[in-house]
């Protein structure tokens, strides 16, 4: 899956969280300044164009736009893309590194393997 400019990103939060909807109704969510239509027109092509999102028709020039992707969806890959590109594909890597840069405790590691042993 590519990846997510911070513009685009801030996008589909807007999606995940409030489902579909006119450029229009994405422009209201944002404080003002709000950005420019044609700003988020474009942005929303581009993330139409990496398959992100998509539309219906309402009329010949009237759309709603949705994600295509989850959020968990997105959250995996990018997950999986780190892991691959910064850690070798170890996951046990990660979560070494994790624990030795104090990111999480021996205790919340236990918990996890709690949590794990549970499913």
């Amino acid at each position: 899956m590519k990846s997510l400019t911070t513009k685009e990103e801030e996008i589909m939060n807007h999606f995940w969280e409030n489902g579909e909807m006119k450029i229009s109704e994405l422009q209201a969510l944002y404080d003002e300044p709000r950005p420019h239509v044609n700003t988020l027109s474009t942005l929303v092509k581009i993330l139409e164009e990496k398959g992100f999102v998509a539309h219906k028709a309402l009329s010949p020039r009237n759309f709603r736009y949705f994600a295509k992707v989850t959020k968990d969806g997105y959250r995996k890959s990018s997950l999986k893309d780190v892991v691959d590109k910064f850690f070798d594909k170890d996951y046990l890597f990660v979560v070494n590194t994790l624990v030795k840069e104090e990111k999480i405790s021996l205790d919340e590691l236990k918990e996890l393997i709690k949590m794990v042993e549970n499913q």
